[in-house]
């Protein structure tokens, strides 16, 4: 992706504008000559914020003022983005209550951030032989410990490690 730089004053090329005065007042669509002479009477620059519209639209303002309204722009757009991962929490058939209850709460707090929860079920040995409906009834035991409200966003399943099954936060559960 390419990244355009902003024209401003005499490096724009287009012949007429629509123009923005300093007051935010719609100068209308004048040539670059009269919009450059606009920009230099107020003291200001001729910026071009827009240069796909037809006809490309230009505004009369302090360059430094507009890099900085776009930084900080950019910032709040960023600061309002939410990068969710799939946080991993293992459990075997012989974990005990304690220990349980620790992975939920663990599991509480990842839910309540925005993250989403992959539980894994881990079989080893024999224990992957043992009867689905059996496996499947202790992977949904620890899932009535947490004590937040969820969604299964990918049900419960076999995996190379044992069970698993994917969760998240419900829409209206904080």
């Amino acid at each position: 992706m390419k990244v355009e730089k902003t024209r401003i004053n005499q490096e724009i090329r287009a012949s007429e504008l629509r123009v923005i005065g300093a007051d935010g007042a719609n100068l209308g669509v004048i040539s670059l000559s009269e919009a450059t002479k606009a920009a230099q009477d107020a003291g200001l620059d001729l910026i071009e914020i827009s240069p796909q519209a037809k006809p490309p639209v230009a505004k009369i303002m302090d360059y430094g003022k507009y890099q900085y309204e776009l930084k900080k722009k950019l910032k709040e757009a960023k600061a309002k983005s939410h990068v969710t991962e799939t946080k991993v929490v293992q459990v075997k058939i012989g974990t005990g209550d304690h220990d349980l209850n620790l992975k939920s709460k663990r599991v509480e707090g990842w839910l309540g951030e925005g993250h989403r929860v992959k539980v894994d079920l881990f079989l080893w040995g024999r224990y992957k032989y043992m009867e689905f409906s059996f496996l499947k009834e202790r992977l949904e035991r620890f899932l009535n410990l947490i004590p937040v409200e969820y969604k299964i966003s990918e049900e419960i399943k076999k995996s190379p490690k044992g069970l698993s099954v994917t969760i998240e936060r419900a829409k209206g559960g904080k």
